[in-house]
């Protein structure tokens, strides 16, 4: 696969079609890539632009610089000015996984570290890692789709430790693999496992009706040594991250596991309340992460349930509203593997399961209203910067709207699907001026020119 930077330019005009797009240059012009966007959704896990300037969407972006990428879907983390990218290559040995290091200004690769892994998805998919490296102080920390969990020397990627999650706490396979991100927060690596007793590893790999687990849905490691600090749960993975959020003034951790929403206190690891949250269907899964908002809590999935909000205090929640169960059509938000994002009162974001039953939304958080949806019947995810939401289909196109709970108001449409190669399933990355973009085979960076500050 491979990385693409693109560069935008000025002035957006309120129209609701998307505006003509001219032959564009590769982006000679220096960028501004001034902030962190050290972990997946960022540092405050809603996709928002960091380091952020005013921009200018008039035009279509250029191409600074490319990165061939391996296997995988996910994007990367960028930190004072260096890109750090995970992926997987096929060699004739098995799969290598490999962690680059990149100057944001110019591509140009700093260091790379690389190890050797077996894993085959069970469904076909792609055999590479779907999460996002974490980065906190002089640590970074992957989460490879095979279950282990490495911690490196942010200048050299030198290892400094590794946990076989899958060995050490009998990870039973399930349907793609490892899928979430780890969570650094104070001194503690979170990450969910979902392991399993020795009775149950003679089941075959997807059954995940018939094995038991052992409480280790969720396991929280030291980040110097790697030692486990605690591990809580009576469930399984799910392909959601990890987040933290306050609750009645204390610092918790929210997991969206296979079955529940836990709440977990990160000081002891002990699991304060759940919330169940799945489709009785063998394959569902929950994936996007859980949305938050002040004292309210947003889960969602695709296959049955839909989605819920909750008012949550450190003693349990309170349902503001609930999707009906199996009826589909009545359902305010069905998030598959993309998180929505909030503006005001409003949630937008993909929703459907599926290409033909999907389509970018628009949601009311208070009520569960739709106040629209566009009928696209394709996959997008969703990012936010100067106070526009960038959405990305899984085909390569870029759309630019105004956020508006009355109508989609596209500003501008960006079609770089010569350029990527389906599926685009990472939401964008934006620091500063530059926007990173993923498709199957590169990544583009995206050098973005300033706009005026007067909107």
């Amino acid at each position: 696969m491979s990385l693409v930077c693109l560069a935008l330019h000025s002035g957006c005009a309120d129209s609701d079609e998307p505006q003509p797009v001219a032959a564009t240059e590769p982006a000679t012009e220096t960028v501004s890539i001034d902030g962190s966007f050290p972990r997946l959704l960022g540092d405050h896990f809603d996709g928002r632009a960091v380091g952020q300037v005013a921009l200018d969407w008039s035009s279509k972006p250029q191409v600074a610089w490319t990165l061939p990428v391996g296997a995988g879907y996910g994007l990367g983390s960028a930190v004072n000015g260096v890109y750090y990218q995970l992926d997987a290559e096929a060699r004739f040995q098995g799969g290598v996984e490999q962690l680059r290091a990149l100057d944001f200004q110019s591509g140009k690769e700093l260091w790379k570290a690389e190890r050797k892994f077996s894993y085959q998805d069970l469904y076909g998919y792609d055999n590479g890692p779907r999460g996002t490296p974490t980065v906190a102080g002089d640590r970074i920390v992957t989460f490879g789709v095979d279950g282990m969990l490495c911690c490196r020397q942010l200048t050299n990627g030198d290892l400094i430790w590794k946990v076989n999650t899958k060995s050490k706490y009998g990870v039973v396979q399930n349907f793609f693999g490892v899928g979430a991100s780890p969570l650094i927060h104070d001194s503690l690596v979170i990450v969910p496992v979902g392991g399993s007793p020795e009775e149950s590893q003679q089941v075959a790999p997807g059954r995940l009706d018939r094995i038991r687990s052992n409480d280790s849905a969720v396991v929280a490691f030291d980040l110097q040594t790697g030692e486990e600090r605690w591990h809580c749960g009576e469930d399984f993975a799910s392909y959601s991250s990890p987040r933290t959020a306050t609750i009645d003034g204390k610092t918790v951790v929210l997991q969206l596991a296979r079955n529940q929403l836990l709440v977990i206190d990160p000081d002891d690891g002990k699991v304060l309340w759940q919330y169940p949250h799945r489709a009785s269907i063998l394959e569902s899964v929950n994936a996007s992460m859980p949305v938050v908002k002040q004292d309210e809590v947003f889960i969602s999935e695709c296959y049955q349930v839909g989605s819920a909000l909750l008012q949550v205090r450190l003693d349990g929640p309170t349902p503001v509203w609930v999707d009906p169960p199996s009826r589909r059509r009545e359902q305010a938000m069905r998030c598959h593997w993309s998180t929505p994002v909030l503006v005001g009162d409003y949630l937008y974001g993909c929703s459907g399961r599926n290409n033909p039953d999907s389509e970018f939304r628009c949601v009311q958080w208070s009520t569960g209203k739709v106040m629209w949806g566009d009928a696209s019947q394709i996959r997008t995810s969703v990012a936010t910067a100067d106070g526009k939401l960038v959405v990305l289909s899984e085909d390569g196109v870029i759309e630019i709207l105004q956020p508006n709970p009355e109508r989609k108001q596209v500003l501008h449409r960006y079609d770089f699907g010569d350029q990527l190669k389906a599926p685009c399933w990472s939401a964008p990355i934006i620091v500063g001026n530059r926007m990173l973009i993923r498709g199957d085979e590169k990544v583009l960076c995206l050098s973005v020119a300033a706009g005026s500050d007067t909107k």
